[in-house]
């Protein structure tokens, strides 16, 4: 137990700090839409097919080539845009730009997203923050093995009693103890997002479904009409919702259509309709419902880990989880090093007073 309690808090005071960040850019995200602050951000979602085709003619009819475009919702009433090098806009519904950027460090909502799911490295970022989550799942392990010993002192404060390193232990076992569930269960989901490999042999799930190739290298038309890419869907997946247009941005690539049927727990869903992009043909589908269970638990973790499943209750429950690795990772940190400090000060005193 000695040594675990030493690993415990010593790898704890070195990661502590990007877990306690985790969880701070985490519990916003949840709130995401709710602060995502942009004219006709609050319109009501229209679900009229010829209107999205109107927004996405105009869009493709402007100056710059979209990467990709995910559309309105119930949370937020406006079109996100995104085009080469980071640069993006937001438009309403009726195919009005109502904000652009050149760098996602001009919207918030962006820079915040970047930073919790890639702290701003990119992969390496990715990377990083799957080596922590690892880490975090050792800690709820080890922590609940380390707090049985000491059980009889159970006292769950929601802050310190006081901000001396033995009050923020106490807290820390405690708080720990309380939302060790919801913290496992974070931390589980967003590993196994960082870590597809690992997943697919957890799961028995395969490889993602790739998207077919075309044959033949053409690009989209000039000013093309994209009504019949949603007809074509809607004739293959009716009860479906459109949920993202994805541009080719390689020769050979399709054009593809993202959908989420009723079934689906991901906001996006996980149904494609592939398209050639000279004519707009369908030449592939992804449809979940033929994928075997592994997929559809991997399905499931996006909408688990980001709160997008289980209405109010579980934003609220995943926003818990959020505070709560925040309060523990960066306490921990000051805890530890604040004795660390401590114990030096005392050591120079008595050789001091010698």
């Amino acid at each position: 137990m000695r040594w675990l309690s030493l690993l415990h808090r010593w790898t704890g005071a070195i990661t502590g700090a990007l877990l306690g960040l985790l969880g701070a850019t985490g519990t916003l995200l949840v709130w995401r839409d709710d602060l995502t602050f942009v004219p006709h951000g609050a319109d009501p979602l229209s679900r009229d097919p010829a209107l999205l085709a109107h927004a996405v003619n105009l869009i493709a009819a402007g100056p710059q080539t979209p990467t990709r475009m995910t559309f309105a919702s119930d949370g937020l009433g406006v079109h996100l845009v995104g085009f080469s090098k980071g640069t993006g806009a937001y438009v309403s519904q009726s195919g009005e730009v109502v904000a652009r950027w050149s760098s996602i460090a001009q919207r918030p909502e962006l820079w915040l997203f970047d930073l919790h799911h890639r702290l701003l490295l990119g992969e390496t970022g990715e990377t990083l923050n799957a080596i922590a989550g690892l880490f975090g799942l050792f800690f709820v392990i080890s922590g609940t093995i380390l707090w049985w010993r000491v059980r009889h002192h159970f006292h769950p404060r929601v802050w310190p009693a006081k901000m001396t390193p033995g009050a923020i232990v106490h807290h820390h076992r405690d708080l720990g103890l309380l939302t060790a569930p919801l913290l496992f269960l974070s931390m589980l989901t967003g590993v196994m997002m960082l870590l597809p490999s690992l997943t697919g042999v957890l799961l028995g799930s395969g490889p993602r479904a790739r998207p077919p190739e075309v044959l033949r290298a053409h690009h989209l038309p000039a000013h093309p009409d994209f009504g019949p890419v949603f007809a074509a869907a809607r004739a293959r997946f009716p009860d479906a919702e459109p949920r993202r247009l994805q541009w080719p941005r390689m020769p050979g690539a399709p054009l593809t259509l993202r959908l989420r049927q009723p079934f689906e727990w991901n906001p996006n869903g996980q149904t494609f309709v592939h398209f050639d992009p000279a004519t707009l043909a369908v030449v592939g589908v992804t449809d979940p419902r033929s994928a075997g269970r592994g997929a559809g638990l991997r399905e499931k973790l996006y909408p688990l880990h980001a709160g997008k499943v289980g209405g109010l209750a579980w934003k609220l429950a995943t926003t818990l989880s959020g505070i709560a690795m925040t309060l523990l990772g960066s306490l921990a940190v000051y805890g530890f090093w604040k004795t660390r400090a401590n114990i030096r000060a005392a050591a120079r005193r008595k050789r001091l007073h010698r």
